[in-house]
């Protein structure tokens, strides 16, 4: 059966050995190691071993590249606001699962969102990207503040600020986790979890 051209995007292929998901892969290595404007053409055909006229055969730009790294980053944190546990039951539960499937989307697509925490807004896609990401907090935020009116959090803390030191400790991992490592994604969101609903007290 011929392949509809929907599909053709992800799988077109400019040069054997490379899609566009790989060619994806490589650029936002080489975007988080040495800055999204700072990496030309020139550097990200280096570091695929191929021509800069190659990579065309995938992307149209660099700025579509940029574009595809948030969307995986974003999509996948949206996307956790739209599953069942996190539109019913106890908004502390609630909570929880929508952390939970924040730390899962971050393990899983490390590089990408690691993109995404480096943004500094100096172009429009980035702009709008952090109007999502923003958007997201604001999502949390509320969760928080309901969780709070309904007597399952403490009261005495700003949900904003409970907010920020939620998202300060899990964005940080993109800092030190290494998938693959001894800590699996699942015994890290427990972790969390524990920490943030119990904290440190036996």
């Amino acid at each position: 059966m011929p392949t509809s051209t929907a599909s053709q995007p992800t799988t077109k292929r400019g040069r054997p050995g490379y899609d566009q998901q790989s060619v994806l892969r490589i650029a936002v290595e080489v975007f988080n190691k040495h800055g999204y404007e700072a990496t030309s053409m020139g550097i990200l055909a280096e570091n695929l071993g191929i021509s800069k006229s190659a990579i065309y055969h995938h992307v149209p730009s660099k700025e579509d590249l940029l574009r595809l790294a948030l969307e995986e980053a974003l999509g996948g944190l949206e996307g956790v606001l739209t599953r069942d546990g996190a539109t019913t039951g106890p908004s502390d539960a609630r909570l929880e699962f929508v952390l939970r499937g924040t730390i899962h989307v971050l393990t899983d697509k490390l590089p990408f969102v690691t993109l995404l925490l480096r943004l500094r807004g100096n172009t429009a896609m980035e702009r709008e990207a952090l109007l999502r990401r923003r958007a997201f907090d604001r999502t949390i935020a509320a969760l928080v503040s309901d969780a709070q009116q309904d007597g399952s959090l403490r009261t005495d803390i700003d949900p904003r600020t409970i907010t920020r030191l939620l998202f300060g400790t899990i964005n940080s991992i993109v800092e030190w986790y290494k998938p693959g490592g001894p800590i699996s994604a699942t015994a890290l969101a427990d972790d969390v979890i524990a920490i943030a609903f119990q904290g440190l007290h036996k």
